[in-house]
């Protein structure tokens, strides 16, 4: 009889689960996690970090989004600690906010970019979030800046590219055109204004919807740029700056290797198989 009640009369921690109201997975904390768990939690979708979870839904779509390593517990923060000790505060100023965009260059290439909007530049930087390292920097004075455009974007007439959605493009001197070289060049960085559109994971949560959010973005920068003109203005160039609502043309027309990378998204940092890039 007192084997008969040691089996169905709980025990005191049995009691405490049974009491407890079930763990979710907001409940569930991302540090700590072995590798064996992070393999786990990744099938599962239990993506976190301060900057917003991961949903659950085991969507087709999601799965492909839950690939980009910048979703990864603790990436986006390491990635901004990181790039924010690079701001020279004598040159740069105080930052005033940070953005995750995607650039897309005069060959309709996309490209994965961390922003920062500070008192005196915009700074735009390629950030490796597999190794943790920032591989590329530019510095772009506010103002200089002139003028910005925003749109949807538009391709030649007889081109066969094509791309949705919206993007914006920012000007710093609108007297210097490209040179014929350089728009065929398609690794020239010679450009006077630089394209941004969308991150693909803004859709992932709210906070990557604000992080990737293109009109705050340009009235935050906007404003930052007019401040500058005030503050700093270029001898013998016009101060103010000009808000344009028009197409983003990107002259290109075959685009084999944008079209190509764009597919694979080459431009991210992302896992591809047992490889990540």
């Amino acid at each position: 009889m007192a084997g008969r009640e040691e089996e169905t009369a709980p025990s005191e921690e049995q009691q405490h689960q049974i009491d407890s109201p079930p763990v979710g997975p907001e409940d569930m904390q991302p540090a700590g996690r072995t590798q064996a768990s992070e393999e786990r939690a990744e099938g599962s979708g239990a993506a976190a970090s301060q900057y917003g979870a991961v949903s659950l839904e085991t969507t087709p779509e999601l799965f492909k989004l839950k690939r980009f390593f910048v979703l990864r517990p603790g990436s986006l923060n390491q990635a901004i600690t990181d790039i924010e000790s690079l701001v020279d505060k004598e040159v740069d100023g105080s930052i005033h906010s940070v953005w995750l965009m995607a650039e897309v260059d005069h060959w309709n290439n996309e490209k994965e970019r961390l922003v920062l909007i500070t008192d005196n530049t915009l700074l735009v930087f390629k950030y490796d979030f597999v190794l943790f390292r920032c591989e590329q920097a530019q510095r772009i004075p506010l103002n200089y800046v002139d003028r910005i455009s925003h749109g949807a974007f538009s391709f030649p007439q007889h081109s066969l590219l094509q791309r949705e959605g919206e993007g914006m493009r920012i000007f710093w001197d609108r007297l210097r055109e490209p040179s014929f070289i350089s728009r065929w060049n398609p690794f020239t960085t010679d450009f006077p204004f630089i394209t941004f559109t969308y991150h693909p994971v803004r859709y992932i949560s709210d906070k990557f919807s604000a992080l990737c959010d293109i009109e705050i973005f340009r009235d935050q920068l906007k404003e930052a740029a007019q401040k500058a003109h005030a503050r700093n203005p270029v001898p013998g160039k016009a101060n103010g700056i000009l808000v344009l609502n028009q197409h983003i043309h990107i002259e290109a027309y075959v685009g084999l290797m944008s079209f190509l990378g764009n597919q694979n998204k080459l431009g991210y940092c992302m896992a591809r198989g047992n490889i990540g890039f």
